[in-house]
């Protein structure tokens, strides 16, 4: 058996382009809170030497990850994929509680900015919304128990095996595209009647 991958710690950030990087600031920090913590400006990319002049900006959360963009100079934002739907592609960010996530619809709202949900997937409540730049975000509080999320997690692989043979048997009755649903996944959106009440701090995301 080949030696394990090294140990990988947790998100440093997550990295994207922005059309204008004091738009991207008022944005996360202003309105969503983030702190602005550290900003690189260079004509060169370091990884590839390529010239081209660049700010990469990165905001800060709780846990010390960030969220970074570069802005090119140009005032464009990046375009969405032509072969994937808005929904697929998001960014989603754990909150403490429901009472948070309403509030932050709220102020979102309030802010202009339009709002989908509260969406109540079960194994955790979300809120949808753009950024200026056309990035999908999630706002999400768990609200699986931990027995519930265990489960999941021991069902998991299963669950990617039955999808991988439905598809090989779609793709060979020639059927067309995928179901939105996994074949399996009815039982993790269903509440967990005996479920305990200690809740996980990790819930499946979904869109």
């Amino acid at each position: 058996m080949s030696e394990p991958f090294v140990p990988i710690r947790g998100l440093h950030h997550y990295a994207y382009r922005c059309r204008d990087c004091e738009e991207t600031r008022a944005f996360y920090e202003d309105l969503l809170g983030l702190p602005l913590v550290h900003v690189i400006r260079s004509d060169v990319v370091p990884s590839t030497g390529e010239h081209c002049p660049y700010v990469h900006v990165f905001f800060r959360m709780d846990d010390g990850s960030h969220l970074a963009f570069f802005d090119l100079g140009d005032d464009v934002a990046a375009a969405p994929s032509p072969n994937t739907p808005s929904w697929v592609n998001h960014i989603a960010l754990r909150v403490d509680s429901i009472d948070a996530l309403r509030a932050a619809k709220a102020r979102l709202e309030a802010a202009g900015v339009e709002v989908l949900g509260i969406t109540d997937h079960h194994v955790i409540e979300s809120i949808y919304f753009f950024d200026p730049n056309g990035i999908r975000l999630e706002l999400t509080v768990p609200t699986a128990s931990a027995e519930t999320t265990a489960r999941h997690a021991r069902e998991a692989h299963a669950a990617v095996e039955s999808w991988t043979r439905e598809k090989a048997a779609r793709r060979g009755a020639g059927t067309g595209s995928a179901p939105a649903v996994q074949a399996g996944a009815a039982a993790a959106a269903s509440p967990d009647s005996t479920a305990a009440t200690e809740v996980s701090d990790w819930g499946a995301m979904d869109a």
